[in-house]
This record gives structure tokens, C-alpha cells and sequence, in this order.
């Protein structure tokens, strides 16, 4: 019913489709300030930083979902994988394609010799929090997310 397989060039219109899906579902699509010539240069350049898998649905050959992922490094545990974004589109969701899509993500881990995996889910993401409950996954109440963006960096280091 689904293959999933790596992710290619010409995925990623796509992938970006599913992102901007993504976004709206967790109510912030103004947040979207990636582009598809950066996606293409980010995954596919000279120094690649993120990969990717797709599930595919079978009898169509549709793009249905996209797992995203780059390493980082801890310095109390090594080398993870970071789950960045992983999506499945609507209308596809609690057919079994998210279930192979993770666990070819959790595959990937262990290829790679990483000492485990991350990623992040919403608080208020109940279907995704339950269903990263049934893999026994930890959840983290005492660290925050920061950031700041590349223009307040350059206003900050200007001043």
C-alpha cells in the first residue's frame, strides 16, 4: 500500500507542499520563510545538511508524507539524529504510512551509528503525542526552545 524511500531532487516541490500542510495544521503558516531554491541547495549542494524520506502511495506513486532529519551532536551523548519535521498529509493519517515512515526514520539512527534520535512535538499535538507514546518515546518538561533569527542576529552584532 505505501513504500517509503529516500528523498531526490525532484521531491522537493512536493515536500514543500507538505511543510506549508504542516505549518497551517500547527497554525503558523507566516512562518514559512524557506524556499525551495534554498531547500534545493541545503539538501542538494556541495555540502548537504538535511536528508530526507518520502512514503509513497503505492497505487498512484503520490507523495504522502516526508521524514526530514540532519545530525547534531551532543556533547553529553554523541552523535543524533534530529527529527526535524516528519509529516503525513491529512487524509492519510492512522492508515499505517506514518508507522513505516518512523520506523525506517528510527533505521536510519542505527545505520548511522547514532546513539539515539530527537525531535519535538507540540504540547497541544495530542494524535502526535500519543502516537510517539506508543515507541515508549521521553518527553522533556524542563528545556526550552530558543532562537533568533538571522536579521536580529545581524542587528545584535551590529550594535
Amino acid at each position: 500500500m505505501y513504500t517509503v524511500r529516500e528523498g531526490k531532487k525532484e521531491d522537493l516541490p512536493a515536500i514543500f507542499d507538505l511543510i506549508k500542510e504542516l505549518a497551517l495544521y500547527e497554525k503558523a503558516p507566516e512562518e514559512v520563510t524557506n524556499t525551495l531554491e534554498m531547500m534545493e541547495k541545503d539538501g542538494f549542494g556541495p555540502q548537504p545538511v538535511f536528508g530526507f524520506f518520502v512514503v509513497v502511495r503505492d497505487e498512484d506513486q503520490s507523495i504522502i508524507g516526508t521524514a526530514i532529519y540532519y545530525f547534531r551532536y551532543s556533547t553529553w551523548k554523541g552523535k543524533r539524529l534530529y527529527l526535524e519535521d516528519y509529516i503525513i498529509t491529512e487524509q492519510e493519517r492512522g492508515k499505517g504510512a506514518g508507522k513505516l515512515l518512523f520506523e525506517r526514520v528510527l533505521a536510519k539512527s542505527l545505520e548511522e551509528k547514532c546513539t539515539g534520535m530527537m525531535w519535538q512535538v507540540l504540547d497541544w499535538n495530542e494524535p502526535a503525542i500519543k502516537f510517539y507514546e506508543k515507541y515508549g518515546a521521553s518527553f522533556e518538561e524542563e528545556w526550552l526552545n530558543c532562537h533568533l533569527q538571522a536579521e536580529e542576529i545581524t542587528a545584535l552584532i551590529q550594535s
